[in-house]
């Protein structure tokens, strides 16, 4: 494994693979580390003035703050966020798409919805409509042991799925709209059976208008605690509905059927700086295979592909494709400004630990789960995702908050790339989790699925990696249980976006 690593033929630094040591030759550069440079952090190729725009991945990650050496280590005490004059260049990478690979190239055992929709996990829900019937959904599915599921054979497990809001807003605004696409989309997800929707009853998030955006399927079951006679009975109920509902959901069976069945949701949380070099990049070549295979890739996480929103218009399908892309960075930075926020509010304290300084360094990373599909569409928040190939969802860069937007949309699988660490789950969608670094991997065994640290040591290439993580995925979509699924977690992480007052 080299010890320093130079990214793009035009960058200004180097990346250090290892810990260098003040002092420290790096000979093939013909350079002396003139600080201590921990490993995942950036020092300087050559001598940089106040000012200068300094270049990783052959992209401005940041401006000088004041004069750098060559073979000063460069971080946040020296490096700082600019104006950057973006080429949107809209299309000019984007390719004739290939042909769609035969099904045989990519196939995973799943649960076949009336919809015609594909499930990777077999659940039955718990929907709570608002915050005042999470107690009575929590009570109604304690009763449901493992003693009791292990008759359910077929049926993964019963998902409880609560949240703070529901009421207190209003009701026509951008946040209740916001909340009855999340239910909408939970409610008629594949990897559901069948749901109960449990609502108090006078709250705005009112379960009739969230029957009416699912078509009123039979898979939606419903029940109002004030209309059922209070807590003893609404509990009664429930377990006898969710009895019926298991019984049903039992029935089901996996079938062979093609990967295009795959939207992916693509995730990145406790980034550090080898996550843009080993994980992301590998997890979009992954990407990749599923786009070719006819599925569909989910990029998230708006504050986090800003300042590399440049490198996703490029690849644009189509010219409005990249203007509604553009339309949601402009509508961030117009919403971070009214909330007396930034853009540049990431990295995080945890990801410059890591090695990363900016917001801009950061994103060129993110962007790489992308792979090199063309972008074939934009959606809002916890919109229904139609479109098959790679497409983007507005959201924030919040984990939990993103991921259940995706999951709303459609997602059945999560991959999740991490370099510092994650114990995320996201029911009843699984989530694969990534390792960046071979450290990492070690360190948290119990909570990774993949290690990418094996790129960084030089014993598989970027592409190798992405193959692998796709046949990963292609296991895990058939049914075998990832490390967050092992642990039991996925229900606490349901976090939709909640946006406007709180009235």
């Amino acid at each position: 494994m080299p010890q320093v690593l130079k990214l793009g033929s035009q960058d200004d630094v180097l990346v250090a693979l290892q810990p260098v040591k003040a002092g420290e030759v790096l000979p093939e550069f013909h350079l002396t580390a003139v600080s201590d440079i921990p490993a995942g952090h950036k020092l300087a190729l050559h001598p940089l003035a106040i000012g200068h725009a300094v270049r990783k991945f052959n992209q401005i990650i940041g401006f000088a703050t004041q004069p750098i050496a060559a073979g000063e280590h460069i971080h946040t005490h020296n490096l700082a966020v600019g104006e950057v004059e973006k080429d949107y260049a809209i299309g000019v990478d984007a390719h004739q798409s290939p042909a769609i690979a035969d099904a045989a190239a990519g196939t995973f055992l799943g649960y076949r919805r009336a919809d015609g929709r594909v499930g990777t996990r077999n659940y039955v829900g718990i929907l709570t409509t608002v915050n005042c019937s999470a107690s009575v959904a929590r009570r109604i599915a304690a009763h449901f042991t493992p003693e009791i599921l292990s008759a359910f054979s077929n049926v993964d497990g019963v998902v409880t799925l609560t949240h703070g809001t529901g009421c207190g807003i209003a009701s026509g605004g951008e946040g209740a709209e916001v909340l009855r696409r999340v239910f909408a989309g939970y409610a008629t997800h594949p990897n559901f059976a069948s749901v109960l929707l449990m609502g108090l009853g006078c709250e705005t998030n009112q379960i009739d208008s969230l029957v009416e955006l699912t078509g009123s399927r039979d898979t939606v079951h419903t029940a109002n605690i004030q209309e059922e006679g209070g807590t003893s009975a609404s509990i009664r109920n429930g377990i006898a509905s969710v009895y019926k509902m298991l019984e049903q959901a039992n029935r089901q069976i996996r079938t062979s059927v093609p990967a295009s069945h795959l939207v992916i949701g693509l995730q990145c949380g406790g980034s550090d700086a080898y996550s843009g070099i080993s994980a992301n990049p590998a997890l979009g070549v992954a990407a990749d295979h599923l786009v070719r295979d006819g599925g569909t890739a989910i990029l998230s996480e708006t504050p986090e592909i800003y300042g590399a929103e440049h490198l996703l218009t490029r690849r644009a399908s189509r010219p409005e494709v990249a203007e509604r892309l553009l339309d949601r960075i402009r509508w961030w930075e117009a919403y971070t400004a009214q909330h007396k926020a930034t853009m540049d509010n990431n990295p995080q304290p945890g990801n410059k630990t890591g090695g990363l300084t900016t917001i801009l360094e950061k994103s060129l990373g993110a962007v790489a789960k992308g792979g090199s599909s063309n972008l074939r569409e934009v959606y809002l928040y916890a919109e229904q995702v139609r479109e098959h190939g790679l497409v983007f969802m507005d959201s924030p860069g919040f984990d939990p908050v993103s991921a259940t937007g995706q999951v709303a949309g459609g997602a059945n699988l999560i991959c999740f790339t991490t370099g510092r660490g994650s114990v995320f789950g996201c029911k009843p969608t699984p989530s694969i989790k990534i390792a960046s670094n071979t450290a990492l991997f070690q360190r948290m065994q119990d909570d990774m699925d993949i290690n990418c640290g094996c790129i960084i040591d030089g014993e598989q290439t970027v592409e190798q990696a992405g193959a692998a993580i796709y046949n990963e995925i292609l296991e895990i979509a058939s049914g075998k249980p990832t490390r967050s699924e092992v642990h039991g977690f996925g229900e606490e992480e349901f976090q939709p976006w909640v946006l406007g007052a709180t009235l």
